[in-house]
């Protein structure tokens, strides 16, 4: 990445409106009968960085970890189907804490009136973005119609951005592929942007991969199909006032960088900012030109002890937290007796936040940094 790049970013960064979010506060949640927020337009900014919605790990928890280490990284739940949305435990399934933002919400579905009562329903909650996932390749997806096999549906996938858009005031993005099986991604991809955009859609996340809906497992589809960074880029050349983000393969807050300096408005991280959460904290400094908001792992882990006490204070077990945490200290001495005391004590019946802040002694102790809050609490 070079030095150019990283300064026009940092400027402008700097000449935008500070959208720094609240201190977390683990037991303030916003509800259904919240305000509506006024109409809004999505800025490329918006989409600068984000971290991916990731089925069985973005939830509440794991979002408000990730909040602690970047004000700025805009965060996604994990997938919700729009027959849970309408039919479900809503505050369960989309209540947030107040110290989220921004974040948003993904849904799943092909029915354009059922996605607009979900997303109805989710903008209530106060998100600040409405997803519809065009990119999800299961074949439980599949059954019910929805996901990546939306790609042969483009004008599908456009009703359903228009009946959302008519539903909420907030942002409507979809996230997607460059195509599915035997399509040719120049023309599906082209097919889909056509079809959102005459719909009004505000942004588009591309998944800069095929998937293969048959064949191919889930997790297969997230390596296997090779990458295309270059379909991506030359889509968000044809449609320049398209906000336009990538996603797929990339592992460092400096290639996502790189990426937007080739000209796309953001890039979505995954799989790299769940298992090494600590390059969220150069989120913040590289790509929008402010301070992270802690200054190391250890820091981090201090500002979230007043969520997790929370948590436990409202009956999750510590486990239901810690599990977001354990690539924490990844690559630093003392990483591997930090996982391995919270995969046992961290998971028994009263683990508690001693439990943690032990496992935290030993990082720090084994790696020499000596951080004293935590360290002297754990000898206690």
């Amino acid at each position: 990445m070079t030095m150019i790049t990283v300064t026009a970013m940092r400027t402008r960064a700097i000449m935008t409106t500070d959208t720094s979010t609240a201190p977390i506060a683990g037991a303030a949640t916003s509800t259904e009968s919240g305000t509506i927020p006024n109409p809004t337009a999505m800025v490329p900014e918006d989409l600068r960085f984000s971290v991916a919605p990731m089925m069985d790990w973005t939830d509440r928890h794991c979002r408000a970890f990730h909040r602690t280490l970047s004000r700025r990284a805009r965060l996604y739940t994990e997938m919700v189907t729009t027959g849970a949305v309408i039919h479900g435990p809503r505050e369960r399934l989309l209540g947030f804490g107040a110290g989220e933002h921004p974040v948003a919400v993904q849904l799943g579905g092909s029915e354009p009136a059922d996605l607009a009562e979900a997303a109805r329903i989710a903008a209530a909650f106060g998100y600040d973005e409405v997803n519809l996932n065009v990119g999800c390749p299961s074949d439980r997806v599949q059954d019910g119609r929805f996901g990546a096999c939306l790609m042969r549906e483009p004008d599908r996938v456009g009703d359903c951005v228009a009946a959302m858009k008519a539903a909420v005031r907030v942002p409507v993005t979809v996230k997607c592929r460059i195509g599915v099986d035997d399509q040719d991604p120049e023309a599906a991809l082209d097919a889909l942007a056509e079809a959102v955009t005459r719909a009004g859609v505000d942004g588009l996340i591309v998944h800069a991969r095929k998937a293969w809906l048959q064949g191919l497992s889930p997790k297969e589809n997230r390596d296997i199909p090779p990458l295309d960074y270059g379909r991506v880029l030359r889509l968000k050349q044809a449609r320049p006032e398209l906000p336009i983000a990538v996603n797929g393969g990339i592992a460092t807050v400096d290639a996502a960088a790189d990426l937007i300096g080739q000209g796309l408005d953001g890039a979505m991280l995954g799989r790299a900012a769940y298992a090494d959460p600590a390059i969220l904290l150069t989120v913040d400094p590289v790509l929008f030109g402010e301070p992270a908001p802690v200054a190391d792992p250890f820091e981090a882990l201090e500002a979230f002890l007043p969520y997790v006490a929370d948590a436990l204070a409202g009956g999750t077990r510590l486990q239901g937290v810690t599990r977001h945490m354990l690539g924490l200290f990844n690559g630093r001495p003392g990483a591997r007796a930090w996982r391995r005391h919270l995969a046992t004590a961290g998971t028994r019946p009263g683990a508690d936040l001693d439990t943690l802040r032990v496992a935290a002694g030993l990082v720090s102790r084994e790696s020499g940094f000596g951080h004293a809050p935590l360290a002297e609490e754990a000898a206690v």
